[in-house]
């Protein structure tokens, strides 16, 4: 299964990118990264099936355990792409959210938006490690 996040604003040379870098290169799962403008810009076609997940502060709040399981199930009932979208600084619209098969936020506080994708690409080296039965992740 794809792991394809897609963000709005470019990251740049800084200690975030370095972060996001690093991430996506132990990932064994296939990734792609699709930087926007923050705003207009053509969201790359979908593998189909696919799931959306916003980031958003209204989101649910997984623990990497059961984010872990969801992207298993996935994976297991045949979903080709998991789309993990950044909004702008004003968020996605009511109609995105919508849209979305899921909600994610990381906490009730509001974190920086380079912040928020090196977190959501060592959620998801994490969610991959654990599903592989490596040891990164110390369960208790």
């Amino acid at each position: 299964m794809l792991l394809h996040v897609i963000a709005r604003g470019k990251i740049a040379r800084s200690p975030e990118a370095d972060l996001v870098a690093r991430y996506d290169k132990r990932l064994t799962w296939p990734t792609k990264l699709t930087e926007l403008p923050e705003s207009g810009g053509r969201i790359p076609d979908a593998q189909t099936p696919f799931r959306t997940v916003l980031l958003d502060e209204r989101g649910k709040q997984f623990g990497s355990e059961d984010f872990a399981g969801l992207l298993g199930d996935w994976r297991d009932d045949g979903i080709r792409e998991a789309r993990f979208v950044l909004g702008a600084a004003d968020g996605h619209s009511p109609e995105e959210r919508r849209q979305a098969d899921v909600l994610l936020a990381f906490g009730k506080a509001t974190w920086p938006h380079l912040m928020a994708r090196a977190m959501l690409m060592e959620q998801l080296y994490r969610a991959t490690a654990i599903l592989a039965g490596h040891p990164y992740h110390r369960a208790g």
